[in-house]
């Protein structure tokens, strides 16, 4: 099984930061009503070596060092009941509420992030 399309871009820091600030407004929002959120982030590190034959110029180890877009896990008694993101191209909210599609949420709107997972709660 190929699960290529289900790993996100890798992304520059700047867009680390960016994504992880607008995340943390969503996550206090969610903070004040006393509903629990962690951010996550994913980085993939990997060392190789070089063949045997070593340069002055270049270490004999390196390594590299791939960054992924933050997202925001909501934690409810069933475990995780939503995983909210920032769109790669749009920079929109990504909210993906458990057993439901994919909301796309403008990022000036974080309030509205918050009553799509409030509505959650009160929905069987």
């Amino acid at each position: 099984m190929d699960n290529r399309e289900s790993v996100p871009p890798c992304v520059d820091e700047i867009t680390v930061q960016t994504h992880d600030e607008a995340l943390a407004v969503v996550q206090r929002l969610l903070a004040e009503r006393g509903i629990r959120a962690h951010r996550h982030h994913t980085i993939s590190l990997g060392l190789f070596t070089v063949p045997e034959t070593t340069w002055p110029d270049r270490p004999p180890l390196r390594s590299w060092m791939n960054r992924y877009p933050p997202e925001l896990a909501v934690i409810g008694s069933r475990g995780r009941d939503a995983t909210v993101t920032i769109g790669a191209c749009s920079g929109c909210y990504l909210v993906a509420v458990r057993g439901s599609d994919t909301e796309t949420v403008r990022c000036d709107e974080p309030e509205r992030v918050l009553d799509l997972i409030l509505a959650m709660g009160r929905t069987p």
